[in-house]
């Protein structure tokens, strides 16, 4: 899988080249160039979770996929499996996969796009481009998956597997009729299939800023093509005399022989909403309910406890036993202001009216954070909560955890060299850059938390720095590092923005030790970075109270939440 030859230099070649020696503690000898990984650890502490324990094991927290799994989409094989698949953005690899009996206890089984073929044009692009809001479907006549999507680098195309637990996904088929974001895919009971998505306002001539329209064009699942004229469903919004903005995410239902087109409006942040629209063909006419939005969370005080905002861009689900469920993003913010956790996936039963409207919540009903699903029994092992993750880096293959950006970053890493340890070889594309670093990291899933590591590093140069990142874009990040300053060997914390790199503390590192220790601890508001060189019997806090703001969605914008995770770099930047 690696294609890393790294430098066979001995240990003592680095002493004599680094003045750094041979650490007591250290398991494995450096390599030239390169920060071996012990291990990884990440723990939860959220004091909802600890001060709100479950009250039954039917119960489960809000929300089911924490950290940033944005634009969920949930679908049934109507045997009762269910699989969710979520936004990953220009992260790698894509579109994770969570598997469920119960609508409970999830499992992720995989990611759809896992081949460069199916990454077209990652390279160079932000850290919020790549893949936006996929769509998964089952297809009950030729009992075939679909996930389709948009690439903002390439455009919108599918992909398709009949396994999506143990099976590979193809390659993609791009679909340059089907312009826009967000497509959706609809299998009627008859064999027919639709395209449905945002687009353009009409001709291009928008009324305002925000101003779209939601298009269908029917599929030929046979040929794999688009047939026919794409036709608007939707100008505007559901009440286009308020000049409603960003309708997206569409999806189409048939329930009881009417067919249920909804959207989202009002953009991703506080203003963001469900409606629900109905006719009596796919192809529409579409008749918006008088009763939206069917999600909102607008209404209400972003102020208030435990609040969660931002809820929108939802997708449903029937189970066998007729009842209805929906998964939607929404966050959680602190102070009602800023978060690093993004937009995550809720969950929440769907209730009908008695006309035959579906409602997600009601006028100034808030979301809730605990939710029973009677008749289901929670698992040990679930996605939700405070929970301790731990990596020995003992398997052959990451974990699924794990992301790079913009590709595999099979070219900086080894798990075989030495075997159990995570080696990052230090390489020439920073962090900075819209380019592969060598860099892995994981989705940051709670305010409170704190990851460390045992790296063994020996800089060579001043150029050459290795450690943990906390990681929002390409100019919102914090680097703990092991460095060779002017002054000798030292353990760093450096702050990227715009304007670069800026050292804001700094400590002096006996030599001697190539191995030490890492932590980042966080309570939402403020980090606090810290070291150990006896292999985490005593810590040092090399700084806290560091501004937490500077890697949430508030300061850099953007769509993803935060990772954090080991790199290393042979550039200053």
């Amino acid at each position: 899988m690696n294609n890393l030859q790294f430098n066979a230099m001995t240990i003592c070649v680095m002493i004599a080249a680094t003045g750094c020696g041979s650490s007591r503690q250290a398991d494995v000898d450096p390599k030239a160039g390169s920060a071996i990984f012990e291990s990884f650890t990440y723990k939860g502490y959220d004091d909802f979770y600890a001060q709100n324990p479950l009250p039954d094991s039917s119960s489960f927290y809000n929300p089911i996929l924490p950290g940033w799994y944005s634009d969920p989409t949930i679908c049934t094989n109507g045997e009762g499996d269910y699989f969710i698949a979520t936004s990953t953005f220009t992260y790698v690899p894509g579109v994770p996969v969570f598997h469920s009996r119960d609508l409970v206890n999830w499992k992720q089984v995989g990611h759809v796009l896992t081949r460069e073929s199916q990454l077209k044009n990652f390279r160079h692009q932000h850290v919020s481009g790549g893949i936006f809001a996929p769509d998964l479907k089952y297809n009950p006549a030729n009992k075939t998956y679909y996930m389709i999507t948009t690439n903002v680098g390439a455009g919108n195309f599918f992909v398709k597997s009949q396994d999506p637990i143990a099976g590979e996904w193809s390659d993609p088929v791009y679909l340059p009729e089907v312009q826009g974001i967000d497509p959706s895919f609809f299998f009627d009971e008859d064999g027919r299939a639709y395209i449905v998505n945002n687009d353009d306002a009409p001709d291009g001539n928008a009324e305002y800023q925000g101003h779209r329209t939601v298009r269908i064009v029917e599929f030929d699942t046979a040929t794999d093509k688009c047939v026919g004229e794409r036709k608007i469903i939707v100008n505007k919004g559901w009440r286009p005399a308020d000049k409603p903005i960003w309708c997206e995410g569409p999806h189409i239902y048939k329930v009881g022989g009417m067919y249920y087109l909804m959207t989202a409006e009002g953009g991703t942040a506080m203003d963001h909403s469900e409606v629900i629209y109905r006719g009596k063909s796919a192809m529409g006419p579409y008749e918006p309910w008088q009763g939206n939005p069917i999600l909102t969370q607008r209404d209400l005080d972003s102020n208030r406890e435990n609040a969660v905002t931002c809820a929108g861009h939802a997708d449903l689900v029937q189970t066998p036993e007729g009842e209805w469920w929906a998964v939607f993003l929404a966050c959680r913010p602190v102070d009602g202001e800023y978060e690093n956790l993004g937009r995550e996936t809720f969950m929440l039963p769907v209730n009908w009216t008695e006309d035959g409207w579906p409602v997600i919540t009601r006028k100034g009903e808030a979301v809730p954070m605990i939710v029973s699903r009677p008749g289901a029994v929670r698992g040990d092992l679930v996605t939700f909560g405070n929970f301790e993750w731990t990596d020995d880096f003992s398997s052959p293959a990451l974990r699924h955890d794990w992301l790079a950006l913009r590709g595999d970053a099979s070219e900086h890493y080894s798990l075989s060299e030495p075997a159990g340890h995570l080696t990052l070889r230090c390489s020439e594309i920073p962090t900075t850059e819209k380019d592969i670093a060598a860099f892995l990291g994981r989705r940051v899933q709670h305010h409170k938390y704190e990851c460390s590591t045992h790296m063994v590093f020996c800089p060579t140069d001043s150029c050459q720095h290795a450690g943990l990142v906390v990681m929002k874009d390409e100019t919102h990040q914090y680097q703990l590092a092991r460095v060779l300053a002017p002054e000798g060997h030292a353990v760093a914390l450096r702050k990227i923005d715009e304007n670069g790199s800026t050292d804001i503390a700094k400590a002096p590192i006996k030599e001697g030790n190539a191995g030490i220790d890492l932590k980042v601890t966080s309570d939402g508001r403020s980090y606090e970075f810290l070291y150990s060189v006896d292999r985490g019997d005593t810590w040092t806090k090399l700084k806290g109270g560091v501004d937490a703001r500077h890697t949430s969605t508030a300061a850099a914008g953007g769509f993803t939440g935060t990772t954090v995770g080991p790199y290393a770099s042979a550039r200053r930047i």
